[in-house]
């Protein structure tokens, strides 16, 4: 039987609906700040020691492949863990949230993410490459930040600062390690 609450905005949704929505948030939103992310501090990081594509276009070829599939399994394992407890409680077949639909739009959601911090490292000329990355990753988690509020009906500005300041250290901490093992002769 479907419960009705009544959200922030006044909307009537079910408890169903709200569980759904917050699923394909995690699984779609979050799936695609942790390609941006995650893509991008591996392509700034080893752009920090050089400035040569094939290096980065090989390190940010493994961290999109093996981002997307680790993004897959994980969100398989947790959606079959929730699904496993939901059978256990006698929730219905139709309450159920697939693992393999959750998986599926995880690595898909990875993987658009991962494209804006490859163009962004692989296009400009060797010496815009980190600033023109920086600029653009920090504004699309800004989006990605605000886009994942909305859709939870929380507050926009205070998720978008949260993203762009935690992608921004990540960032600056991976290109800083590259830069400094570039530099100290360690790699290079």
């Amino acid at each position: 039987m479907a419960v009705m609450t009544i959200s922030a905005n006044g909307l009537g949704e079910t408890r169903e609906d709200l569980a759904s929505r917050l699923n394909w948030l995690r699984a779609g939103v979050l799936g695609a700040n942790d390609g941006i992310v995650s893509v991008a501090a591996v392509v700034v990081g080893v752009a920090g020691v050089t400035n040569s594509t094939g290096p980065i276009l090989v390190a940010g070829l493994a961290a999109v492949l093996g981002g997307a599939i680790s993004m897959a399994l994980g969100e398989y394992v947790s959606v079959s863990s929730q699904t496993d407890s939901q059978k256990a409680l006698g929730a219905e077949a139709d309450e159920v949230v697939s693992p393999w639909h959750a998986a599926l739009a995880s690595a898909l959601a990875f993987l658009a993410g991962s494209v804006l911090p490859m163009l962004a490292i692989l296009l400009p000329p060797p010496a815009m490459r980190v600033p023109v990355t920086f600029v653009a990753v920090l504004v699309a988690l800004a989006i990605t930040g605000a886009v994942g509020a909305w859709i939870g009906r929380a507050k926009a500005g205070r998720a978008a600062v949260r993203v762009v300041v935690g992608g921004g250290l990540a960032l600056a901490a991976t290109f800083a390690v590259g830069s400094w093992l570039g530099a100290s002769g360690v790699i290079g």
